[in-house]
């Protein structure tokens, strides 16, 4: 299988599948518990069908929306995701030049393996910069300085990560960073040495937004316990608020799923929110958020930019997510497999794909526009 035999969010899933190292592929693919939240995510958008108008004179589609302050010229961006290198040497250097090539934005996580102030030089394009909550306040503030001192935009609090999800696949191969692989899961790297060469050949993997804080490389912390020991279950309102003063510029609180939160976000001043449950990684049982998407934009959708993730596999998931009040949709999976199979080429073609979809399925719809979109050319089941 080719990278040219992928043709939807599926085929770049398999490729990936044969390419990675089985407990590498199963942290991106796995989730919470059951993994029946996971499983909802994309079932949701089925819930709900579209619309179409006919004889709209389509022949130019504009799919450019405005959010958190940011022009892009896709209603969608890549999300921020961890240990981008380890999927694939190029890391965020390949989902930074892919999203700067398509006029969208992307995101810089905390557990990134390329330093933000490196990506932000490197592209002119919208950056986000996704980080936790930690129990030394300090760090935090360190942390949302050197972002500013980098010129990073938007500012993007994951909230609903106080401490890690239970991830049972990661738990049978003995997954971890460092790695503290079982029998089973070097059994399975063995499988795919093309990956381990790869991995080897190429610079040495890093955490650099936390290798000043955190030593993550020389085997005395893990992923696992960065979340229970240095992450603040404690944190609160009081708390966000605080950051989204000191930040001055774009807030944005990733996470959130209930209409109330998400009032309460913009009253403190949050520039936006995205719906989200960590795609299914954190409380399973949680609902979808597409189906949290119309509820939510009723109660707080004129006071800040709701944007939605977790799910998003189609252009016709965005069409519906816009539809019903989102300003943009992040992508996360969609992106991170094609990105695992072939690098910034695999990136680049699932975007092409995408927008390639977004183009026709709007033309189907009989619009032109992002704005044209609305509840009206929906239909709930």
């Amino acid at each position: 299988m080719r990278l040219t035999d992928c043709h939807n969010f599926n085929d770049f899933r398999k490729l990936a599948k044969r390419r990675l190292p089985g407990p590498i592929f199963n942290y991106i693919d796995g989730a919470a518990d059951d993994e029946t939240t996971y499983a909802r995510n994309t079932a949701a958008f089925d819930e709900v069908d579209l619309v179409p108008n006919i004889l709209g004179g389509v022949a130019e589609v504009d799919l450019s929306t405005t959010v958190l302050g940011q022009r892009l010229d896709l209603p969608v961006y890549c999300s921020p995701t961890a240990l981008q290198r380890l999927f694939h040497h190029e890391g965020e250097r390949a989902v930074g030049a892919a999203a700067e090539k398509f006029g969208t934005m992307f995101g810089v996580s905390s557990l990134g393996t390329v330093s933000l102030e490196e990506l932000r030089k490197k592209h002119s394009n919208p950056q986000v910069y996704q980080f936790y909550f930690h129990k030394d306040r300090g760090l935090n503030r360190a942390m949302m300085e050197r972002a500013k001192e980098a010129g990073v935009e938007v500012m993007m609090l994951t909230v609903d990560s106080i401490t890690g999800g239970n991830r049972e696949r990661d738990k049978r191969t003995g997954f971890s960073i460092p790695f503290r692989l079982n029998a089973r899961g070097i059994a399975e790297f063995a499988l795919k040495p093309a990956w381990a060469i790869n991995y080897l050949t190429h610079e040495k993997f890093a955490l650099p937004q936390l290798d000043e804080h955190v030593d993550m490389g020389g085997g005395t912390a893990s992923i696992g316990q960065y979340f229970t020991e240095m992450l603040d279950p404690g944190m609160t309102w009081d708390d966000v608020a605080e950051m989204v003063e000191l930040w001055g510029g774009p807030f944005c609180l990733k996470g959130v799923m209930a209409p109330d939160d998400a009032v309460r976000a913009a009253e403190i001043g949050c520039a936006g929110i995205v719906i989200s449950n960590h795609g299914g990684r954190q409380l399973d049982g949680s609902r979808a958020s597409f189906d949290q998407l119309d509820e939510i934009v009723q109660a707080a959708g004129d006071r800040l930019d709701v944007i939605l993730d977790s799910g998003v596999t189609r252009g016709t998931h965005v069409l519906k997510a816009l539809s019903l009040g989102a300003k943009a949709v992040g992508l996360g999976r969609y992106y991170l497999f094609p990105l695992a199979a072939a690098g910034q080429p695999g990136v680049e073609r699932a975007l092409t794909l995408m927008r390639d979809e977004l183009v026709r399925d709007m033309r189907l719809m009989g619009r032109t526009r992002i704005d044209q979109l609305s509840r009206e050319n929906l239909r709930f089941r």
